[in-house]
């Protein structure tokens, strides 16, 4: 399994534990951000660090929200912060 795939599985396995709600490719068709409303934009890179996708994912805990998978990332839009979620 290639870093990537170890990533989207590891991220995966974390949001069914703590419960988090995530859209991905299977329950949307298209999603359009608007990123550059964002007075906050965050990224969080992953390099092999679990911690990095929990710190990640606490967010959306901490904010009551959901978690946006778009390719081979994530996204916790919130008010006028974006937080993202991609493995380097």
């Amino acid at each position: 399994m290639n870093k990537q795939e170890n990533f989207i599985k590891r991220a995966y396995e974390i949001v069914s534990e703590l419960k988090i709600p995530l859209v991905d490719e299977s329950v949307q068709d298209n999603v359009k951000f608007k990123s550059n409303n964002a007075t906050v934009t965050v990224k969080f890179v992953f390099e092999e660090d679990e911690s990095v996708i929990r710190g990640f994912l606490g967010l959306a805990e901490y904010f009551h929200t959901v978690v946006i998978k778009r390719r081979d990332k994530f996204y916790i839009p919130h008010d006028h912060k974006f937080f993202i979620l991609e493995s380097s």
